[in-house]
């Protein structure tokens, strides 16, 4: 990028054309639009209001957090590289300083996030880059973490994602050789019917994979060991490395047979909302014709229909009231002798921000105080309750709000809900706050204006719950 005499930018693309600024800037409001009218046909297609409080700014969220998260498009790495190459005596033809092999160089833990393109849902990744200096060259060390950031912010699966971080950094740098270790974990949601039957089920797939160049080429040369060596306490078992061609590596939920056979119980899926998902696409610089896309919209599409607006009907079992009509004394008052408070912890749940169209899960940790002659309902029905609410459009306030809204008449009135959650757009939007955990509260009866209730259920919440 370089200064025009009018004061301007200018901006050299890789086919050689220049283009200014306004341009850039006008190209860049057109595919912001146009993945804002895309966001708006996939809300109607879910039977939303766009008009709706919540819902009037998601497609301008949705479009910024996609263009921040996929980024990568529009960046060179030549253009990280070149400036930060630092010659250093010493190195030369994989000679070390003390004159014999060595000098490897390993920068771990750098936490990155992508898109992956079959479902078109983000993944986590650790990211381990190594590489042994030769030439007299050395990298400032932030350049791997801008290389590697660079393909990540891009549709990606993560055999290519290795593959293109280390090939990007053998040109770049000139080494003797470069080594990745990629440790991914892409979100699993249940479908909304599954979600009853499987109780079980496994939030997250992980999935270990290496890249190689140069001497890191072979896969059993001795560097490797060095290198593993210095990953050791980083929880890297070596034996489920996959080497690159050594596996079909097909990773992505919505590609097993169990999820196809799910998805299919929702029928044909919205050729507009296809159109739409195609569109976003092209806006962020994709060809919706590249051969591992053809299917991603359509696979996106039977996700996101898993929080579609409907008026599901909450069977409850004749339990509405039950127990709180059998704590009434003879005056009609409850009856506080003998209570005892009683939890259920870790109820797992799956849900879609309204704000970015991005997943959030967690656990959810309900208390209530059970009296002399009160039949508390079950944990499954517990559970139906937490999925009905978590299978929409949500945000975690009103989620944890309406769980403990709807369960007070069931478990007598005096009840507790916590809600912790990981929400996805705490690392896909520029924030990249890695690890962090959104807790909730919502309190009725006795539990709002007793202190001490309060604080010995929340002293029950296990210190490390699921929510991870």
């Amino acid at each position: 990028m370089g200064c025009l005499d009018e004061g301007h930018f200018h901006v050299e693309l890789e086919n050689g054309v220049t283009i200014g600024c306004a341009e850039l800037g006008l190209e860049e409001e057109a595919n912001t639009a146009a993945i804002e009218d895309a966001v708006k046909v996939l809300l109607q297609g879910l039977g939303e209001d766009i008009n709706r409080e919540g819902l009037k700014k998601t497609p301008l969220r949705v479009a910024k957090a996609l263009r921040q998260g996929t980024r990568g498009y529009s960046q060179k790495v030549k253009d990280i590289v070149q400036g930060a190459l630092f010659p250093e005596a010493g190195l030369d033809n994989k000679i070390g300083h003390a004159g014999g092999a060595g000098g490897l160089v390993i920068v771990r833990d750098l936490d990155l996030f992508s898109y992956c393109e079959s479902c078109l849902l983000p993944f986590q990744v650790k990211c381990h880059v190594g590489y042994v200096p030769s030439g007299q060259r050395v990298v400032g060390l932030s350049k791997l973490s801008r290389v590697s950031d660079v393909f990540a912010k891009r549709l990606q699966e993560p055999q290519r994602l290795a593959d293109e971080i280390c090939l990007a950094l053998h040109q770049g740098i000139k080494p003797a050789g470069v080594a990745i270790i990629l440790q991914c974990t892409h979100i699993h949601f249940p479908d909304i019917e599954s979600v009853f039957l499987d109780s079980n089920h496994q939030g997250s797939i992980k999935i270990l994979v290496s890249s190689g160049s140069g001497v890191f080429e072979n896969q059993k040369a001795d560097v490797w060991v060095d290198f593993f060596s210095l990953l050791k306490f980083r929880g890297i078992d070596v034996e489920k490395v996959h080497f690159r061609g050594s596996s079909d590596l097909c990773w992505c939920p919505s590609r097993s047979s169990l999820s196809a056979k799910a998805s299919s119980k929702f029928g044909p899926v919205n050729a507009g909302m296809i159109t739409a998902v195609a569109s976003i696409l092209e806006s962020l610089g994709e060809d919706p014709l590249r051969k591992e896309l053809v299917g991603s919209p359509s696979r996106f599409i039977k996700w996101l229909m898993n929080f579609q607006n409907c008026n599901l009907e909450m069977k409850l079992n004749g339990f509405l009231c039950g127990g709180m009509m059998n704590s009434l004394n003879s005056n009609g008052e409850v009856n506080l002798s003998d209570k005892q408070i009683c939890s259920e912890l870790n109820l797992p749940f799956w849900s879609q921000c309204e704000h970015h169209l991005l997943p959030f899960h967690g656990v959810v940790h309900i208390g209530y105080l059970m009296y002399e002659g009160f039949n508390p309902i079950g944990k499954s029905l517990l559970q139906s309750i937490v999925h009905f609410y978590g299978f929409k459009l949500q945000v975690q306030e009103r989620l944890t709000r309406q769980i403990a809204e709807t369960i007070s008449p069931l478990l007598g009135g005096d009840v507790i809900v916590v809600v912790e959650a990981n929400h996805t757009c705490m690392i896909s939007r520029g924030i990249e706050k890695f690890g962090s955990n959104t807790a909730t509260i919502a309190v009725l009866g006795r539990f709002s204006t007793d202190p001490s209730a309060r604080a010995m259920f929340l002293q029950s919440i296990p210190s490390a719950s699921s929510a991870g």
